[in-house]
């Protein structure tokens, strides 16, 4: 029988930031990849502050520091896309 392969949880810090390396989007990539990509990363991060206590404080910024991005981008999405409510108010 074959065993599959789970992926593993990074377990500090330091194995957070390769696994958020190893997934980061080319610089020209959509900014829907970037917003997942931010997502992701803020959550993979939240998750390691529970595991990493001793860099607990330092990844829970990091998590803070991924959802920021992930609203600014996704402030830039919307502008880009206006709903139809917004497109009759203006």
């Amino acid at each position: 029988m074959e065993e599959t392969t789970k992926p593993v949880l990074p377990q500090t810090l330091a194995e957070a930031h390769e696994a958020v390396a190893a997934i980061r989007p080319s610089r020209t990539a959509p900014l829907t990849e970037w917003l997942a990509y931010h997502q992701q990363s803020a959550a993979l991060y939240a998750e390691v502050a529970e595991i990493d206590r001793g860099h607990h404080h330092e990844t829970l910024f990091m998590a803070e520091r991924e959802r920021q991005s992930a609203k600014e981008i996704k402030t830039k999405i919307s502008h880009q896309h206006p709903t139809v409510e917004e497109g009759r108010l203006r």
